[in-house]
């Protein structure tokens, strides 16, 4: 059981109110700790350290603020183990993926960021009458809200360029999974930042989350999660002109072509398509949930996808030869059984999957858990809701097309925009078909490959603004252009 605190000027804390709130672990239905369910007194008296701590930290030479986020890095990696176990126990999703990509990533987030910021920032400009140097100010204090699905992976992603650009820090962490969060700030000190300087707060989003994007000391907010709350940030942030990035929600299209479905790219298309469906449950911002397939390839790749998703094997997240574990809450789990109760009144044909998995299904220790089947859904039109509201689960629907024209043109066809995959043998395809789509991220033939210093985020629905590189420190800081004549 652990029994998590706010941490605030570099002390561990309850809430003011005393009030807790219970973490569930989803694969059993047992509660693993609590949490203080904080309210607006709580994320005033975080963010007043945060500003007191700013003018300090951003004042430190660069070298000086990646100093403390290289030990957080290492502290994380020597313990490796133990925040895996508890990303595991706290999502659901199998140990071996919170080791090596949550637990992984979370150590490169904090690694890049410091070494990022080594590097001269400064641009300077010059023509026959003067030289403009632009400088970058760090903007003060950051809200860092992060999400559910990736917990401690999406929250050094937000708070390590944050900290490095110079800004101070008040991170919320979701409530379904802060266990991460909490075994981060039992480290920060150790790590070596000034208090103050990094605070987390824990609580619900209507109530700590609110106070956190509303308060006057915050100058900015980044925010991952679905599109509703980030429409509801974005209209929080407005009456101070608080500076915003959303990362939300996504319908992403895989665009599978006949020539990536020939017999020497048949295996290596399936394997990539799968792992984009399925990673996570499904539940990873990025995971394809309309995979568009080519006429000319349906009778050869589509038995060949169901028989694969068939295969996968659902069960206790500690055996390492699950694939899928369990969703994050019964509570998803029920809008994930809605969401395809829906499809099949639209007419949805059920290929495989379509609902939990049964108690006798699962051994002992999980049959308590919030488990669901990998789904693939076909005779759904492009237009129906099924394939225009985020489902965030493990499902996807199969939607046949002709041709590119037509293939572009289901793939654009829904309010959002954060990133889709092409899958085809022809190179000069590929590149027309992803300069034609409308979202952040394309992937040829491949998914979630990711090089850290390119940017990434959504369009229209699925966001504002982008994470990554430059593009994430620069969003934490102000360019001042200081002008000599000559």
């Amino acid at each position: 059981m652990i029994h998590a605190s706010n941490f605030i000027n570099g002390t561990l804390c309850a809430a003011h109110s005393g009030d807790m709130l219970e973490v569930i672990n989803p694969a059993t239905g047992e509660v693993m700790g609590t949490i203080p369910d904080s309210a607006p007194a709580d994320i005033d008296r975080a963010a007043t350290a945060a500003s007191n701590a700013f003018a300090m930290w951003s004042a430190l030479a660069p070298a000086q603020r990646a100093a403390p986020l290289h030990k957080l890095a290492d502290l994380i990696q020597r313990d490796a183990k133990d925040f895996a176990r508890v990303e595991c126990d706290n999502t659901g999703k199998p140990l071996e993926l919170a080791l090596g990509v949550d637990i992984a990533r979370a150590i490169s987030n904090l690694r890049f960021f410091a070494d990022a910021i080594a590097h001269n920032d400064t641009e300077k400009f010059q023509n026959e009458t003067c030289v403009s140097n632009v400088h970058r100010r760090a903007l003060g204090v950051a809200a860092c809200i992060s999400p559910w699905n990736l917990p401690l992976y999406l929250l050094t992603w937000k708070i390590a360029p944050a900290l490095a650009a110079g800004c101070a820090v008040v991170a919320k962490p979701s409530e379904v999974t802060p266990l991460t969060a909490h075994m981060l700030a039992q480290r920060v000190r150790e790590a070596g930042f000034p208090s103050g300087v990094l605070n987390i707060i824990h609580g619900r989003g209507h109530t700590a989350g609110a106070a956190l994007v509303s308060h006057p000391r915050v100058a900015c907010i980044t925010f991952t999660g679905g599109t509703v709350t980030g429409q509801s940030i974005a209209s929080a942030a407005a009456p101070t002109l608080k500076r915003v990035a959303l990362e939300l929600g996504g319908k992403n299209p895989a665009i599978i072509f006949a020539d990536a479905t020939t017999s020497d790219q048949l295996n290596a298309t399936l394997d990539g398509v799968i792992r984009s469906i399925f990673t996570n449950q499904g539940q990873v911002c990025h995971c394809s949930s309309r995979i568009l397939i080519q006429r000319a390839a349906w009778d050869t790749f589509v038995p060949a996808l169901v028989k694969r998703a068939q295969a996968l094997r659902v069960g206790d997240p500690l055996d390492a030869s699950t694939h899928i574990g369990s969703l994050v809450s019964q509570q998803h789990l029920q809008k994930v059984t809605n969401a395809v109760e829906l499809a099949v009144s639209e007419g949805a044909r059920i290929l495989c999957g379509g609902a939990r998995v049964g108690a006798d299904e699962l051994p002992q220790r999980v049959r308590a858990g919030a488990f669901f089947a990998p789904t693939l859904l076909d005779n759904l039109a492009p237009t129906c809701r099924t394939n225009q509201e985020e489902i965030f689960g493990p499902v996807a629907t199969l939607i046949p097309f002709d041709d590119e024209a037509a293939a572009i043109q289901i793939a654009n066809g829904t309010q959002f925009g954060l990133s889709a995959s092409v899958w085809t043998a022809d190179s000069a395809r590929a590149d027309r078909v992803s300069t034609k789509l409308d979202c952040g991220t394309v992937w040829i033939n491949s998914w979630m490959v990711r090089d850290l210093r390119a940017p990434i985020g959504g369009m229209r629905a699925s966001g504002l603004g982008r994470e990554g590189g430059n593009e994430a420190l620069r969003f934490f800081a102000e360019p001042v252009t200081v002008v000599h004549n000559k």
